[in-house]
């Protein structure tokens, strides 16, 4: 309403609808993001001028989302040195809905990029295997024994991404690495790290990809580029079969 009791112009009530809207879509989107494992309990999500430019949207509007978050309990605002919005809770009940709805929006979307991803990652996997330096395989062994070691859950999933990562210097080639990173973050904003599921399918998914990532390294130390594209490719469909393992949880796909 206008000061003098009239009804607001329609131009700033539709600029009121518009911002509350945005504000809806983005709150769905992170309560995804968390529900899938895009960010698990403990983590801290981006500062809110990271967050805004990732979701492409403004500042106020991810404040606005964050403080929704908040009031359900699924973040918890930290202030003074380390401060920041961390994950309280992956999936509460309240989330159900809004889990199913919005996978079941972007499942088609998220088929073809998680598709060209596996492609990509093969590709760097291929590159990596040909181009790596002695040094790139004592860095790759090193960080596949920091992830054997890693307590389930985010610090496993910290030491998947610094594994990656590792794979994606030992290719040796920027622009590819590049691509695959710019990709990654179109699928999760909290890229480059990888989804990681639910609670219940959490350690049977960690302990898979160990097993993954035991034979990536093998193959790229012995330059085998066939087997690393092929390896990589079948290592990238973890994170679909998570969406969908979601999906069903959710009651928005059949068992």
């Amino acid at each position: 309403m206008a000061h003098n009791g009239a009804p607001a112009a329609p131009g700033l009530l539709q600029q009121q609808l518009e911002t509350s809207s945005r504000v809806d879509e983005v709150t769905d989107r992170l309560i995804t993001a968390i529900a899938i494992g895009e960010y698990l309990p403990g983590a801290r999500l981006p500062v809110e001028r990271d967050l805004a430019a990732s979701l492409g949207t403004g500042r106020v509007t991810v404040r606005a989302a964050l403080a929704r978050l908040v009031e359900r309990g699924l973040l918890e605002t930290r202030r003074g040195r380390g401060g920041g919005s961390y994950v309280l809770d992956q999936w509460p009940e309240s989330s159900t809905e809004t889990v199913g709805r919005i996978l079941t929006a972007r499942l088609g979307e998220l088929r073809d990029r998680f598709d060209a991803q596996c492609r990509i990652q093969g590709t760097v996997c291929r590159a990596a295997a040909e181009s790596r330096s002695d040094h790139d395989v004592t860095v790759l062994r090193a960080r596949l024994e920091t992830y054997r070691l890693a307590a389930t859950g985010l610090a496993a999933q910290q030491a998947d991404s610094q594994f990656h990562l590792a794979i994606m210097d030992a290719a040796h080639n920027d622009v590819l690495k590049q691509v695959l990173l710019d990709l990654m973050a179109t699928v999760s904003i909290g890229a480059p790290a990888h989804l990681w599921g639910e609670p219940s399918t959490m350690r049977s998914m960690e302990l898979r990809a160990l097993h993954d990532h035991e034979h990536l390294v093998s193959a790229i130390a012995d330059g085998r580029g066939d087997d690393a594209d092929a390896l990589a490719r079948t290592h990238g469909a973890i994170d679909l079969e998570h969406v969908t393992t979601a999906m069903r949880r959710a009651g928005a796909l059949a068992e």
